[in-house]
């Protein structure tokens, strides 16, 4: 199996290929912290593992990519590049969680305890996903306020994303609590979620969460008559 991975979703641009043949498996990478941009160096990046891997685009079995939440540009741009390999390739493309992929990163971490993975979205917004024990997503992905979360926080959870320290601290938890406070998943992480998800996986859409900040204009627009 040979499969392209592509994270657009937060500050990072990333791209690698997966190759994985039985027990062995071989991993080309490129990471870069760029905040916004990703459009002018995500081109680049995927031809760089591409040549490194040694295999040209039709080789490609599968395309996996971050489809949020985060940043409503990176986003897009992944998806519109996931989606424009699909097309010339014909591999099929799947969709990966920030929130899934950073929890998939702490299974052995959270030693069985319930993760709450958050992500800051803005004033005091967050994204948030809940697991299980087992590393098992408990409900869906969804907005919620920092001091709600806090208020049905029990110390047996442990604590994930960018929102964490807020968290912990609003709930009055220690720092112990927080496994990591990164926005981020490793696009390693991502790959092998990607090419361990089902075959007739539904393609990928952007997972919001919640509007954007932008405004449609309205001053000095013409009316229609």
């Amino acid at each position: 199996m040979r499969l392209l991975a592509i994270d657009t979703a937060q500050t990072t641009c990333a791209a690698a290929v997966l190759v994985q043949d039985g027990d062995r498996e071989h991993l080309v990478r490129r990471t870069q912290v760029i905040g916004r941009g990703h459009a002018e160096i995500l081109l680049d990046m995927i031809g760089e593992v591409m040549a490194e891997a040694g295999f040209a685009f039709a080789d490609l079995d599968r395309i996996a990519v971050t489809n949020g939440p985060g940043s409503f540009t990176g986003l897009r741009v992944g998806l519109s590049v996931a989606r424009g390999f699909a097309l010339v390739t014909h591999a099929p493309v799947v969709g990966v969680s920030t929130l899934d992929a950073i929890a998939d990163e702490l299974r052995g971490r959270s030693n069985g305890h319930p993760l709450l993975v958050t992500l800051s979205a803005r004033e005091n917004e967050v994204y948030v996903a809940r697991f299980d024990g087992e590393g098992h997503a408990d409900g869906a992905a969804h907005v919620a306020l920092i001091e709600d979360l806090a208020a049905g926080l029990t110390p047996d959870y442990r604590l994930a994303g960018s929102a964490a320290p807020a968290i912990a601290a609003a709930a009055g938890l220690g720092a112990d609590v927080v496994l990591t406070a990164s926005a981020e998943a490793d696009i390693g992480t991502i790959a092998r979620l990607g090419l361990a998800a089902p075959a007739d996986a539904p393609a990928p859409v952007p997972l919001y969460l919640r509007p954007p900040d932008a405004k449609p204009q309205t001053r000095g627009r013409i009316e229609r008559i």
